[in-house]
């Protein structure tokens, strides 16, 4: 066993174990919670008891044979791969079972997550193949499941009589894929928060069409850190998590990617990656690959940070931001501070955030939870937070950022298109144009993260050269965002069709319209009231 990471100050834990062969347990970011949960009761958990995030003891190593053999499998065969290697407490067997289950029949690419070139040394990895059109598939087709599997044997072994209650908030793409994955399911209900009118029209509507005896569907009067800070203080409310077991028999959640079990599957998706620019000839085996990630949450770029010291070869991060760019301004200077920065309204709304949850994790790794506990302190007082020489130095080596306005973003797409034939959504044009800035001698992988007809309005903008903000001229500007679908395929004919769930959405009606409060008062009693429908 080593350090992944070389501490100054000794206070990270971030290590190696070469031959997972035990169950791997899960700590506290914080450091407030000792209970050492395995993988199946850090995901039912969701938060650490005092609002630290779960993180694994230990990571796996995989050798570039490893790594590279994954390629004569399938993605289920590849997650499951993953997954057991981790140390996962379900057996292989069923591992691999759910797995088929998750990335079965509802993707429209049995590739699942496939790698494209679009240009020599830059390739998309394509994640938003599955029945939502997003990235979050990826994890929440699977998550589910998991969470499902570990409640019912908690409950067969009569460690739990209670049933389960998600809830999300969402910048946009969260909420309908957790919908989705957890509509029906047993053990659970789901109650998604999100930002009214911080949304796409198209991502609105997926959301208040969606099926199912056990979701409900809020907006909030706010920003999605509006939501997210609502959620989060609802789950640190000890008297509403009370009234949720001696009332209704039910204990909190989440889908957020706060929860480890969000992160998982977006470690695999990495390996496979790999896997795929090797055997395409993208990458000659054993060189890196640089990643570039439209990053909000910081949570998916994390998992290719996690992939990296398991042994990927991959060689830089790239964050991408949005004109939301404090993950920029952090990792050029080392203060996260959003205590004067406007929130900003983008054509990629989830990248849409401030409080970018999931940088807590890797802070964690880097510095340990006495200053993590200190700096999150800081950031709930005073609005920022300064990490010491020594944590802000290895940021550096990880990480490089930069971002791209809104109407950057819109001319990428039209750009792109125009050259390549390529359509890409307004958060893959964000990590377009940064990996074109930052693009090294190493291959380039830019991470797609929604189908472009998920933001046709925008996507419209783009190809007919309408500036971001502006109202669209002539007809245009009296079409929907579904109708808006129709007209980007006249002007680009070549696209191919709408993937059917969001063509399908025009025949659904809408079946929740209710917008509360920001604020915990306003998540709980949107709560209260769902719960007595």
């Amino acid at each position: 066993m080593r350090s992944i990471l070389a501490h100054a100050h000794g206070t990270g834990r971030f290590m190696y174990h070469a031959h997972m062969d035990t169950v791997t347990h899960y700590v506290d970011t914080r450091g407030l919670d000792d209970s050492r949960p395995a993988f199946s009761r850090a995901v039912v958990t969701g938060i650490a008891p005092g609002g630290g995030l779960f993180v694994p003891e230990r990571l796996p190593e995989m050798t570039l044979e490893e790594i590279l053999s994954l390629s004569e499998l399938t993605y289920p065969e590849r997650a499951a791969a993953v997954f057991t290697r981790f140390g996962v407490d379900v057996t292989a067997d069923r591992v691999t079972a759910l797995m088929s289950e998750a990335y079965g029949g509802q993707w429209d690419d049995e590739r699942i997550a496939p790698v494209v070139e679009v240009v020599p040394g830059m390739h998309v990895l394509e994640l938003w193949h599955g029945p939502t059109s997003a990235f979050k598939d990826m994890a929440l087709q699977c998550m589910p499941l998991f969470f499902s599997e570990a409640v019912e044997a908690m409950q067969s072994a009569g460690e739990l009589t209670d049933d389960f209650l998600i809830l999300v908030a969402t910048s946009g793409d969260t909420g309908k894929a957790a919908l989705e994955g957890f509509a029906d399911r047993a053990h659970t209900g789901i109650v998604v928060f999100y930002p009214e009118g911080g949304v796409s029209d198209i991502q609105r509507l997926q959301m208040v069409t969606q099926r199912g005896q056990n979701v409900g569907v809020f907006g909030v009067r706010g920003n999605f850190d509006d939501c997210q800070s609502a959620v989060k203080a609802a789950f640190n409310d000890a008297d509403f998590s009370t009234e949720l077991r001696d009332r209704h028999g039910l204990r909190l959640s989440s889908a957020n990617s706060i929860n480890w079990g969000r992160l998982l599957p977006q470690i695999a998706y990495y390996v496979s990656a790999y896997a795929d620019m090797v055997a395409s000839g993208g990458v000659k085996p054993g060189s890196p690959m640089d990643v570039c990630v439209p990053t909000g949450n910081f949570g998916n770029i994390l998992g290719a940070c996690y992939a990296r010291h398991m042994g990927v070869p991959i060689g830089r991060l790239l964050c991408a931001s949005n004109e939301n760019n404090v993950l920029t301004d952090f990792i050029a200077t080392g203060t996260y501070d959003i205590s004067d920065r406007a929130f900003v309204t983008t054509p990629s709304p989830s990248m849409d955030i401030l409080i970018s949850s999931n940088l807590e994790r890797l802070l964690y790794h880097l510095a340990g939870p006495d200053a993590v506990r200190g700096w999150m302190a800081e950031l709930t007082a005073n609005r920022r937070f300064t990490v010491d020489r020594e944590t802000f130095r290895q940021v550096r080596e990880l990480f490089s950022a930069d971002w791209a306005s809104n109407d950057e973003s819109l001319a990428t797409i039209r750009r792109v298109y125009d050259e390549r034939g390529y359509l890409m959504d307004p958060h893959t044009a964000v990590a377009w144009e940064v990996a074109e800035r930052l693009r090294g001698q190493d291959p380039v992988l830019v991470v797609a993260t929604a189908h472009w007809a998920k933001f046709g309005a925008d996507v419209y903008r783009a190809l007919t050269n309408a500036p971001y903000g502006e109202p669209l001229s002539g007809g245009a500007g009296a079409m929907s965002g579904l109708e808006l679908l129709a007209e980007v395929r006249r002007i680009a004919p070549n696209v191919g069709p709408v993937p059917a769930p969001l063509a399908e959405i025009a025949c659904l009606d809408p079946r929740f319209s209710e917008v509360v409060d920001a604020g915990a008062a306003g998540v709980e009693d949107a709560v209260r009231e769902w719960l007595g429908r």
